[in-house]
């Protein structure tokens, strides 16, 4: 079956073509490198994985309630509408909650590959260069992992989120070659990490959770990556220019903030555009969550060096200035360790299958 049929809606033409702009670098200086940035790159190239044997795809996954949510979590809940909603009706809504938040997560990731392969063209540092190309890998393998798990169990799709897709159009056209890192790996991944995470943290379904934290791991080196490269390139800018990005990143989080908010779910459960977002805006879900997106990207944008006071008046405004203080280092410790956890226990558990299995055989051998 073609992925077009499992969209709820039309997802427009089948190639979106962003005009390319900026040029490609070519560095002849393979000996130097900054030790960081090449202990990154190792590190890339170590922890390379095959989503299609290291996750347990025989998981058996409800699509009608793939992620366990609780019912105060769908913004519904507690309208006028819920009360006439049937059983069937609340499992659909999940279903369609769900396919809506990993279809942003995937289209998301395709930009990520798209990101990552454009700041191997246009950054003039060759070491920054060899990570990119580990990462254009991850991405690559994320955007598989999500699409399957789209297609194979859930069995819907949603079409790139009008604003998420400005967002990523905006981080490929400008011809500066920092912007793909701001863009993508500062606001559009640190959202979706934060995103991953509270999915991670709260399903009690297997099969979401191995994904989310083994691309969590991956991305704790991208975000890693992001840092080391602008805070040694922003140091070098001017205050007319660091204001600039830092313009770039009020927009962009104001945007993210107000937008994605999964109202095209609701539209496709028939509540006006206007009703929907009214919804949207009164869930009090939804407002923790929002203010729980910037848990990523506040630490990352101060420790870059974009601590204007343009932009720390707008993350008051948000309420979300107080993340700053975030130590971003140890999240990131964190999410290595939950999948290695995670790893440790599901090889522990086969093989103590495998040990009973044995004993049962020797037994049974003996007792003939």
């Amino acid at each position: 079956m073609s992925t077009y049929d499992l969209y709820t809606n039309d997802p427009g033409a089948p190639v979106w073509q962003v005009p390319a702009a900026g040029a490609a670098r070519f560095s002849w200086e393979y000996d130097d490198g900054r030790d960081r940035l090449l202990a990154l790159y190792q590190k890339g190239k170590d922890k390379q994985w095959d989503g299609a044997t290291r996750i347990d795809w025989d998981l058996e996954v409800d699509p009608y309630d793939p992620l366990g949510a609780p019912d105060e979590s769908l913004t519904l809940h507690g309208t006028r509408h819920w009360a006439k909603m049937t059983d069937q009706d609340k499992g659909d809504l999940r279903r369609h909650y769900a396919s809506w938040q990993f279809s942003q997560f995937l289209h998301g990731e395709q930009g990520a590959m798209v990101c990552a392969a454009r700041i191997v063209e246009s950054v003039p540092d060759l070491d920054a260069k060899f990570y990119s190309a580990t990462q254009t890998m991850d991405e690559a393998r994320h955007a598989e992992i999500y699409g399957r798990f789209l297609r194979d169990k859930i069995g819907m799709l949603y079409p790139i989120n009008d604003n998420l897709q400005g967002l990523l159009g905006d981080t490929l056209r400008d011809s500066r070659w920092d912007m793909p890192y701001l863009g993508m790996q500062v606001l559009i991944e640190g959202l979706a990490l934060a995103a991953f995470g509270m999915i991670r943290d709260t399903t009690d379904k297997p099969l979401p959770k191995q994904i989310l934290a083994y691309v969590m791991q991956d991305e704790a080196r991208h975000v890693a990556f992001g840092r080391m490269a602008l805070r040694d390139y922003y140091r070098q800018l001017t205050d007319a220019e660091l204001r600039e990005r830092e313009e770039f990143v009020i927009e962009g989080c104001y945007l993210m903030r107000d937008r994605l908010r999964g109202v095209e779910v609701l539209e496709n459960f028939g509540i006006p555009r206007k009703e929907a977002e009214q919804y949207a805006e009164q869930s009090e879900f939804l407002a923790l969550f929002r203010k729980l997106l910037f848990s990523r990207i506040v630490p990352c944008v101060k420790d870059i060096g974009l601590w204007g006071e343009r932009l720390q008046k707008a993350y008051l405004d948000m309420g979300v200035f107080d993340l700053g203080d975030s130590n971003l280092d140890l999240l990131m410790k964190e999410d290595e360790e939950i999948a290695e956890r995670l790893d440790r226990e599901r090889f522990a558990a086969e093989e103590d299958a495998r040990v009973a299995e044995v004993r049962r055989t020797i037994e049974e051998g003996a007792t003939t």
